[in-house]
C-alpha cells in the first residue's frame, strides 16, 4: 500500500538535503510529473501514478486544513514538517487545471534567519541597505517577480534592526514564512475579513515603531502603507514589480501620488538572485537601488532614461568580473 505519509517525508528530506525551494506536481494523461525547482533551475524528479499523487494531495489537503471536496477553486495552506530536528514550512498551492489539480509547494526553513552579508553578493551593498534602516519614518520596499529572495531579504533587515535596539515590530504576512518571538506576527486571512488593510489599522493601535506589510497587492493597501509613514512608522513591504523604475510606475498606477512618494519613500531596492559558481555553487542577491535625489526624480517622471545608481545590468558585469558567475 502506498503511504502519503512515508513518501512525503522521504521527498522533503530529499528536497531539503538539495536546497530545493520549490516542488511542482504536474498532473499529466496516465501519470503525474514531479518537478524539483533548485537554484531557479526546474528539473525533472520523477513521475508517480494518478492514483498515488490523488492520494498525496489529499492526505496534504487535509493536514493543511483546506477543502478536499473543492476541486474548482484555487486554495492555500501550510504544513509544517520537522526534517532532522529543523522545522520546515510547506506552503501548499492548488490550482485546477484540465485533468487534476496541479500542486505547487514552497520550503520554508521555520526560523531561519540569514545575515544580510550571506544574502547580498557584494559588500557595498550590505553597507548602504544598513545605513538606509537607520531612519525612524519612511517607506522601504523590497520588489522583483516571485522567487527573487524579497521576503527573506526583508526578514533579515528587520532582524539586522532588532539587533540594535528592542523596537516593537508588528508584521502582516499572508503566509507567515517564520515563526519569530521577538515580532507580533499577524496572519492575513482574507476570507474570515483579516485583509491587509484591517489588519494596517489595527497594528498601528499597537504603538508599533516597525510595520512589515508582507505584500502590497492592490490600491487600498498601497494607500494605508503610505498613510503608516505619514503618522512616523518606518514601514517595510515588498512589490511585484521588474526593476525599480517599474516600482514607481505600479505604485502611481495604485493611484499613489508623485508628492506622496517624494515625502515617504526612502528606498526602493530591487532584487535578481544570482547562480554563482564561485566559491561554492550556491546563490546571493544583487539590488538595484533607487534612493535621494535619483528616487526623487523618478517619481515625477519614471520615463526618464537615465540612471545614477548601478543597474542590474552593471551589477552582472561586476559579478562576472570578479569570477562569481560565468555569463551576463
Amino acid at each position: 500500500m502506498y503511504s502519503s505519509d512515508r513518501f512525503l517525508n522521504a521527498l522533503i528530506m530529499f528536497a531539503v538535503k538539495e536546497n530545493v525551494s520549490d516542488i511542482h506536481f504536474v498532473p499529466r494523461e496516465h501519470d503525474t510529473a514531479v518537478y524539483l525547482r533548485v537554484h531557479g533551475e526546474r528539473h525533472l524528479y520523477k513521475s508517480i501514478s494518478k492514483d498515488h499523487y490523488l492520494q498525496l494531495l489529499n492526505y496534504l489537503k487535509f493536514q493543511a486544513q483546506m477543502d478536499i471536496g473543492e476541486k474548482r477553486l484555487p486554495q492555500d495552506g501550510v504544513v509544517t514538517m520537522l526534517v532532522n530536528t529543523v522545522k520546515i514550512d510547506l506552503r501548499l498551492s492548488t490550482l485546477p487545471a484540465k485533468r487534476e489539480e496541479s500542486l505547487a509547494i514552497r520550503l520554508l526553513p521555520h526560523n531561519e534567519i540569514k545575515p544580510l552579508k550571506q544574502l547580498l553578493l557584494f559588500n557595498n551593498q550590505v553597507n548602504k541597505l544598513t545605513s538606509l534602516i537607520k531612519k525612524t519614518s519612511g517607506i522601504i520596499l523590497l520588489t522583483g517577480p516571485t522567487g527573487s529572495g524579497k521576503t527573506t531579504l526583508l526578514y533579515s533587515l528587520i532582524d539586522t534592526l532588532l539587533k540594535e535596539q528592542s523596537f516593537q515590530t508588528i508584521t502582516l504576512e499572508d503566509p507567515i514564512e517564520k515563526d519569530l518571538n521577538h515580532f507580533v506576527q499577524v496572519q492575513i486571512n482574507e476570507k474570515s475579513g483579516m485583509t491587509y488593510h484591517t489588519g494596517l489599522k489595527a497594528a498601528l493601535r499597537h504603538d508599533p515603531d516597525i510595520l512589515m506589510v508582507g505584500e502590497i497587492r492592490d490600491a487600498k493597501t498601497a494607500d494605508f502603507v503610505f498613510h503608516a509613514a505619514y503618522t512616523g512608522h518606518l514601514v517595510f513591504s515588498t512589490l511585484h514589480a521588474k526593476d525599480a523604475k517599474g516600482t514607481i510606475h505600479r505604485l502611481i498606477e495604485m493611484g499613489i501620488k508623485p508628492i506622496d512618494l517624494t515625502q515617504n519613500l526612502l528606498a526602493i531596492c530591487a532584487t535578481q538572485l544570482l547562480n554563482l559558481h564561485h566559491p561554492v555553487h550556491d546563490r546571493a542577491a544583487i539590488i538595484e537601488f533607487l534612493t535621494g535625489d535619483n528616487l526623487t526624480t523618478y517619481c515625477h517622471d519614471f520615463t526618464l532614461d537615465t540612471f545614477r545608481e548601478p543597474t542590474f545590468t552593471d551589477l552582472k558585469r561586476k559579478a562576472y568580473a570578479y569570477g562569481f558567475i560565468s555569463e551576463t
